[in-house]
Order: C-alpha cells, then sequence, then structure tokens
C-alpha cells in the first residue's frame, strides 16, 4: 500500500486514473496540470505531486524534487491533515478549496464549471489504497 504522499502514490493513482472510464468521460474537456503541495509536519519543506492532465487521461505523475519545477495551471497548498480528509471523505474537496482550507492557485472559474470532473478526480484518490503518516 503506497504512503501519501509520496511518487509510488502518484504514479499508483495515475494508473487508477487512467482506468477510470467515468473519469476519462467527465474530463474529456480538461486541460491542465495540477500540483499539489503538501505540508508534512516535521518536514523542513513540503512536498510537491505533479499531474499532466489532458483530456480525460494523466500523460505524467510525479513527484517534484526541484522546488523551481514549472509551475502548473492549478496548485493545491494544504497541510497533511486536510488532504488525508479528503482522500478519508471526511472533507467535501469543493468545500475544501472554497473556505480555504484546500489554497488554490489558478483559475478557480475552470475548476467551478468542472466540478464533475473534478469530484470524479478525488473518487479515484480515494480508491488508492493509501497508508497515511501516524496523525494525518
Amino acid at each position: 500500500m503506497p504512503m501519501f504522499p509520496s511518487d509510488t502514490w502518484i504514479k499508483v493513482f495515475m494508473e487508477a486514473l487512467n482506468n477510470n472510464p467515468a473519469y476519462a468521460d467527465v474530463a474529456k474537456n480538461w486541460e491542465g496540470d495540477m500540483c499539489f503541495q503538501i505540508e508534512v509536519p516535521g518536514a523542513p519543506e513540503p512536498t510537491r505531486l505533479y499531474l499532466d492532465l489532458w483530456h480525460g487521461k494523466c500523460r505524467a505523475a510525479y513527484q517534484i524534487a526541484d522546488p523551481q519545477h514549472k509551475p502548473a495551471a492549478f496548485k493545491l497548498s494544504a497541510p497533511l491533515e486536510n488532504f488525508a480528509r479528503v482522500l478519508r471523505g471526511e472533507l467535501d474537496p469543493i468545500q475544501a478549496m472554497v473556505t480555504g482550507k484546500l489554497k488554490v492557485e489558478g483559475n478557480m472559474l475552470v475548476i467551478m464549471k468542472n466540478i464533475p470532473t473534478v469530484l470524479e478526480f478525488v473518487r479515484t484518490a480515494r480508491q488508492v489504497a493509501t497508508e497515511l503518516p501516524p496523525g494525518a
């Protein structure tokens, strides 16, 4: 079971997205890469996970080692606890973005016009067998 957040987890998630026909259908018009910036307690800097999302497929997914990595169209930043709550189904992703529990950089209007895509993206993430660090 891959640990979130990690390079292994994001690659398993990419595979899950690419094998999900429901995601492929609702995200067929989605154009925009994404970066998760996760503040892990005790870590010297955030963990960054990158996804290249294009028309219902994830073309690449990896952990970003270089903080100067090219900016993504969308960046979601939050403490690990908030990401974990979304993954466990305890926090609605749209509500988290609107209330700032997941800080969004990028065009929020695009996200709001694509709520079915966002929700299927999160449903797929929740289906990945995930190990969370203690206290997450």
